[in-house]
């Protein structure tokens, strides 16, 4: 008795591993009979050792027909299911971090992307960890890592799900959000039912670098979302100028030159949406008796009205006679950058025009709050193919800009249904532009104004041209034609 055995195999612990040691030293560990004969195996022990010997085995907590780990399947379902969940989250994470990591426009913003990548190294990282916890053993924080990964994925599936209540659009990646935060839970109910906390060696420090990375993630977030959108400033310089008329004394025509200007003066950088400069001619009738100014509402019983009046002059007509382009749709204006353009006007020397009024626009949208894709679909309404178009006469001549936008934050991206940004341009018409979940790519016919009106949703149409701070800003400059003609005459 006092001799001591060569193999001394321990009591099964609650998964119903056995520990292996000799001489007081651990050479292993054995779920089974069989695991324990390869153990001794790879030891040196001939294979058809008598394991009931007990000169030469020592079983503590039950012989050799005791080994509790019949339902493996359960330990390695477990196993099965925590790999699924991470490799799922770790998808995620590197899915929302990769686009704000490498694509922001701040440094905050960038930070977020960058805490979402280290989050999705870190599930990764738990992968070997699942086995090992769930198998030998053999690293003592296994148990802690699993743990931090599924936290994270809480944390993180928590958040998208009420960014989607915010909108509650139906989308496909909220049964993921949601299959995953229902894993978590189940999860963590697992690993708290084994107390995996109990190997890590500081456990308060270790609940408190969570928090405090939860925090910065949390206060990185509502900086690049909501502070800093806010506090830098909009402001633009716009000019439409009308230079000294040139012409010659044989010719029935002056050429007036139009000089166009724009400068974003302010602190954010923007995209051109779509632009548009336009000289119309006016003419006048004139009111000697000057009852011009109580004729600036319409016939009785309509709601229109004029937003000016002259004592003097009775009625008022514009009438286009130049319009196009300025920089250009999808183009960009960054903080204090230019943009001229000079125009040459042609009008008659005997025009009945009184005065040119010459307007500069340009809707703009806010580079912080959202990104333009570089696709631009671009379509003419008159134009027939894939079936046909819209016919001028029911839709209008224009020119349809269409493109995907992005808001700056991944998040909010991945818990929205896609967002378009479109934009219609005549030289004639009406221009516009407008940020909507319409996706026009793919249609057979473009829709007319009209249509696209009809589609909208008013409450989403602001809504969203809010939140990706979608403006406008113009100019005009009105001369005498007169005075242009005398110019004209001056050598």
């Amino acid at each position: 008795m006092g001799i001591r055995p060569w193999v001394v195999v321990e009591p099964p612990d609650r998964r119903g591993l056995r520990r292996i040691t000799i001489h007081g030293k651990t050479v292993g560990s054995a779920w089974s009979l069989r695991e324990l004969r390869e153990v001794l195996r790879r030891l040196g022990y001939p294979d058809d050792m008598d394991l009931d010997d007990c000169s030469r085995v020592h079983w503590r907590g039950g012989d050799s027909g005791c080994w509790p780990d019949g339902r493996g399947w359960r330990r390695r379902l477990v196993i099965g299911l925590m790999i699924v969940g991470l490799l799922g989250s770790t998808g995620l994470h590197f899915v929302i971090g990769w686009a704000d990591a490498l694509g922001a426009l701040t440094f905050a913003q960038r930070l977020v992307g960058v805490l979402f990548l280290l989050a999705g190294v870190v599930q990764g990282a738990a992968l070997p960890a699942v086995v090992d916890h769930w198998g030998r053993r053999q690293v003592r924080l296994s148990g802690a890592l699993v743990l931090l990964a599924v936290l994270m994925t809480l944390a993180t599936t928590t958040l998208l799900l009420f960014l989607w209540l915010q909108e509650r659009e139906f989308i496909r990646t909220v049964v993921v959000f949601l299959a995953l935060w229902l894993w978590s839970l189940w999860a963590l109910h697992v690993l708290i039912r084994e107390k995996v906390w109990r190997g890590i060696p500081h456990p308060r420090k270790f609940a408190a670098g969570v928090t405090a990375t939860a925090t910065l993630t949390a206060v990185s977030l509502g900086y690049s979302i909501l502070y800093q959108p806010i506090a830098a400033p909009l402001h633009f310089v716009l000019r439409a100028e009308f230079g000294k008329p040139q012409t010659d004394a044989g010719s029935p025509y002056m050429h007036v030159p139009l000089k166009l200007y724009a400068k974003n003066a302010g602190g954010i950088p923007v995209y051109i949406v779509v632009d548009d400069y336009t000289v119309s001619g006016n003419m006048a009738e004139f009111a000697p008796k000057g009852e011009g100014m109580g004729e600036w509402m319409l016939e009785e019983g309509d709601r229109r009205w004029n937003s000016d009046a002259q004592a003097f002059v009775s009625e008022s007509t514009p009438e286009i006679i130049a319009s196009g382009q300025f920089q250009g749709p999808w183009s960009t204006l960054d903080i204090g950058e230019e943009f001229k353009m000079e125009r040459m006007i042609t009008l008659p020397k005997d025009t009945e025009f009184e005065t040119l009024d010459a307007v500069l626009k340009f809707a703009f949208l806010r580079q912080d709050r959202g990104k333009l894709d570089d696709d631009l679909y671009a379509e003419a309404s008159w134009v027939e193919a894939d079936g046909g178009r819209c016919a001028p006469d029911d839709c209008g001549e224009y020119v349809i800009y269409h493109g995907r936008v992005r808001y700056n934050t991944n998040l909010i991206n991945v818990t929205r249904k896609p967002r378009y940004v479109v934009a219609f341009w005549s030289p004639t018409e009406i221009t516009e532009g407008l940020v909507t979940s319409i996706n026009l790519a793919g249609r057979d016919k473009s829709p007319s104004i009209q249509e696209m009106y009809a589609e909208l949703d008013d409450a989403e149409t602001k809504r969203e041209g809010d939140r990706y701070g979608l403006g406008w800003v113009l100019v005009n400059s009105e001369v005498s034609v007169k005075g242009l003609l005398k110019q004209a005459e001056q050598p």
